[in-house]
């Protein structure tokens, strides 16, 4: 995919925060619909240039001090966009980076077609062996040192040819300790738990795929699902 722009310039710096960008910036940005409501940001989809896109924009955080909460939107933000651009010079499946701004706490995307891996197993389009390529995607995405922080099937997308992509990297952080690989996991294991039940052995299969895609790179796939296992005991014991 290309990359129109990459934190080099801003069409839009400046400007009002971007909740209104379809009124205020045609034809640059056309505001389609909201994507997404969460507590970390608001998403929409549009298109930037005739292109289709997608705008992220940072929820500020009302009991934070102003200077605070911009100072740890533009750090959050920055680590996205550090991840993003690692992820997009090694071919990772992940979205690309059009545009961004950092002082506003928005950033512009490129639009994955396809629908999430969570509504593709709840319409039985999806089955255990999308779990075990996503196992693998994982794995891949580890190894990049980088870990993802909000691992559902909610931030994975499947395209027509069952191609997966993985979104919404705002939680990431790059070169993570052992304990953010293992919660990656954990996180994925508890919404299989929660909203694939009827898939039997999901996280099995996942953590097949995730052995099997490894290489020599530290810390070893053993060593991270040791740790996720870990993790799932704290977990049950606290129950």
């Amino acid at each position: 995919m290309r990359i129109r722009s990459l934190v080099r310039f801003n069409l839009f710096q400046g400007m009002s925060p971007p909740i209104h960008m379809a009124n205020e910036l045609l034809p640059i940005w056309q505001q389609s619909k909201m994507l997404h409501q969460g507590a970390e940001a608001i998403v929409f989809s549009g298109h930037w240039m005739g292109e289709k896109a997608v705008l992220k924009i940072r929820n500020p955080r009302s009991y934070r001090h102003p200077d605070l909460d911009r100072r740890l939107t533009r750090q959050r933000l920055s680590v996205e966009v550090r991840v993003l651009t690692k992820l997009h010079s090694t071919n990772f499946s992940s979205p690309s980076i059009l545009d961004v701004d950092f002082d506003k706490g928005w950033i512009l995307l490129s639009y994955i077609e396809g629908k999430t891996l969570y509504e593709s197993l709840l319409c039985g389009e999806s089955d255990l062996d999308q779990i075990r390529k996503l196992g693998g995607l994982i794995r891949e995405m580890h190894e990049l040192g980088i870990s993802h922080g909000d691992l559902t099937t909610h931030n994975v997308i499947i395209s027509n040819e069952g191609a997966l992509t993985l979104i919404d990297f705002g939680l990431s952080k790059i070169v993570p300790e052992i304990e953010q690989l293992g919660l990656d996991l954990q996180v994925l294991n508890e919404c299989l738990n929660a909203s694939h039940h009827e898939y039997k052995g999901a996280i099995d299969t996942l953590i097949d795929g995730y052995i099997s895609s490894c290489s020599n790179f530290a810390p070893s796939g053993n060593e991270v699902i040791a740790r996720f296992n870990a993790i799932r005991g704290r977990v049950r014991y606290h129950a």
